[in-house]
């Protein structure tokens, strides 16, 4: 073992930790923490439930940043102290233990770095993901399908909780569109990086001819924004639908119209939901996921108003294509904007995506510096 090396790697990590805590304003970080155990502990606390849930939310996220950083810190030093060992005793018995917690470490503060990234007024909000099948019938919505199971996978292993607000799957197989609503802490920040075209070119098990088939699903994603105070829409603007809701297995919800559908006619946005049993439920979380979606185009589009937005907002252009997974002749998993791949596109699909959005966020990151 290259003890120089060594020694050059731990004071490369002491360094990002630093780095880190000075970002994080750790001293401040732990009065709030005190100050809002405090509150917890006063009287009355409870009376406003909704309130105090939030406060107890927020106090959760500030200690687990906390925990992080004392964990990697007490695992830095524990790796000292194994190469102290090993000056002292001129042995090899614990190199392996060493480079291992060093890559696990190195992993840690690189997964934490870009979580202080999301800094963006919603990064940290519930996204509400969208997955819609392009051209070619049942080829695209299979393909639909497959990428709702690799985030549903990603989800679950981040600890993501998620339920279909709407869910349209063809009678010949697969789906033409899935609306999910992501709850957690960054669930925006995250995946605002799958948003675009996914392309997917593999032998079709839908063609006799076994020939190649290149599909298409785009993924929109935007955050729940649970303020829309001031936030008005012209009733004029909008077209509203109802229909008759179905699960995510094709059976029926009820046999009331209780679905709806909402499109903001100047914009060409629609949203639908057909959660709730109640009409009246769906037409409100609809209403909420229409504002928060003009809300994003109006940041994006730098308009001062909601009523400043003109144009087709319904679709993503097929033209922004941002990964292509290929099974066939070979496979490859690449992000057109990172230019980042793997070659393990079945871990891909089983939800291991961790890296494509780490390396957007970075370059997303390096961009706003210069900028």
């Amino acid at each position: 073992m290259d003890l120089y090396s060594i020694n050059e790697k731990i004071e490369y990590l002491d360094n990002i930790l630093k780095e880190l805590g000075d970002s994080l304003d750790l001293p401040s970080l732990e009065k709030d923490i005190e100050e809002m155990e405090k509150k917890t502990m006063a009287e009355g606390f409870w009376d406003d439930s909704s309130k105090a849930q939030s406060l107890f939310d927020e106090l959760k996220i500030k200690k687990e940043k906390v925990e992080k950083l004392q964990e990697i810190d007490e695992e830095l030093e524990e790796v000292k102290v194994l190469i102290e060992m090993v000056q002292e005793e001129d042995t090899t018995e614990y190199d392996k233990d060493i480079n291992k917690s060093l890559k696990s470490i190195e992993k840690k503060l690189d997964e934490f770095k870009i979580e202080t990234m999301l800094s963006g007024e919603y990064d940290k909000n519930n996204a509400v993901f969208c997955i819609n099948s392009g051209a070619g019938g049942t080829e695209a919505q299979d393909w639909t399908e497959m990428l709702l199971r690799m985030y549903v996978r990603w989800m679950d292993d981040h600890g993501y909780s998620h339920e279909i607000t709407d869910y349209n799957r063809d009678t010949e197989g697969g789906i033409k569109s899935v609306t999910l609503l992501v709850k957690g802490y960054n669930a925006y920040g995250y995946l605002k990086s799958e948003k675009g075209v996914h392309r997917l070119v593999r032998i079709s098990p839908f063609d006799t001819n076994k020939k190649r088939h290149t599909s298409f699903a785009s993924v929109d994603v935007y955050p729940e924004i649970d303020n829309h105070e001031g936030i008005e829409i012209d009733s004029n603007d909008l077209r509203i639908d109802t229909y008759r809701a179905s699960g995510a297995g094709g059976q029926h919800v009820n046999t009331t119209d209780s679905a709806v559908r909402i499109t903001h006619i100047p914009t060409g946005v629609t949203v639908q939901c057909q959660s709730e049993r109640s009409q009246i439920s769906n037409r409100e979380t609809a209403m909420g996921m229409l504002k928060a979606r003009l809300i994003t185009i109006k940041e994006e589009e730098n308009r001062e108003k909601i009523e400043d937005i003109q144009g087709q907002y319904n679709k993503i252009s097929w033209g922004s294509q941002i990964r292509s997974y290929v099974f066939h002749p070979y496979t490859l998993v690449k992000d057109h904007r990172t230019n980042f791949e793997v070659g393990n596109a079945e871990k891909v699909m089983d939800g291991e995506i961790d890296d494509f959005i780490n390396e957007y966020l970075k370059m997303k990151a390096i961009e706003q510096k210069n900028n």
